[in-house]
């Protein structure tokens, strides 16, 4: 009956072991199929907007060719002037987003050269252009790469304060809560690691973490087990990344400082 006493919680330890270790393989593959996903769908995009631009050149040339008139002795050097700038204007689908002044300057630019335009029947060529350069317009709206000011407005209206502060911006109010997030964004840390890195003890650190836990920005993968990123921390942190290239000064070598 010891023998048997002594056996029963053996195997629950084990089970509960065995467990863990299944939950430490599911959370690591996942976090592993997310970085795998991240740098396919860059790959995917790369490749899938240059084979729309590649579309749109060749589109630009047929669409000039047939509406242009046909019968001006500028028509060639309108069509080099005109072919250039739409395909200027074609390259910024690459780009991941479009501030709407740049649109507009486009617009202006194109505005500029039809007031400029020597002969009346110059309104039939940049009619073609125009509508070409709506379509590119509008390409870029479907790819989601564009909005106008207005539209990013009311985007920013609808923002719920609320979940915004409690969920996102209050836990990463803190510097030492920063550092722990770009810690285990590459590899699990443990307890001590982290009041290592963080010059944090004991409460102190636990506090921290705490806040991070509860906002899902990282989980501890079992009971005293190490810390690890979740999916929303690195979407997170990566958008943190882009805003800060984006806004704030390079360094003399060009390399961020964070």
């Amino acid at each position: 009956m010891k023998k048997n006493d002594k056996t029963i919680p053996d195997n629950i330890t084990i089970t509960k072991k065995l467990d863990e270790i299944h939950d430490d393989l599911k959370r690591f593959a996942e976090q592993a199929n997310q970085l795998h996903l991240e740098t396919v769908l860059s790959g995917s995009r790369r490749d899938l907007l240059n084979s729309i631009v590649a579309h749109i050149i060749d589109d630009i040339d047929e669409g000039l060719e047939n509406k242009m008139v046909q019968d001006c002795h500028m028509r060639n050097t309108c069509k080099s002037k005109f072919t250039a700038f739409l395909q200027d204007n074609a390259s910024l689908i690459k780009r991941d987003e479009l501030r709407d002044d740049l649109v507009l300057e486009k617009q202006a630019e194109l505005e500029t050269m039809r007031k400029n335009a020597p002969l009346d029947t110059c309104d039939k060529c940049f009619m073609e252009v125009s509508n070409i350069s709506d379509k590119q317009v509008r390409l870029m709206r479907s790819l989601m790469i564009y909005r106008t000011n207005n539209e990013a407005k009311e985007d920013i209206l609808a923002l719920p304060e609320d979940s915004i502060v409690s969920e996102i911006l209050e836990p990463l109010s803190n510097k030492q809560r920063l550092q722990i997030m770009k810690a285990v964004v590459v590899e699990t840390r443990t307890f001590s690691e982290l009041s290592r890195l963080t010059g944090l003890r004991g409460g102190n650190l636990l506090f921290h973490l705490q806040k991070l836990v509860y906002g899902e920005m990282i989980l501890q993968r079992h009971e005293r087990g190490d810390y690890m990123i979740t999916d929303k921390g690195f979407k997170v942190l990566t958008s943190i990344s882009e805003l800060y290239s984006k806004t704030m000064p390079q360094t003399d070598s060009g390399v961020l400082k964070i």
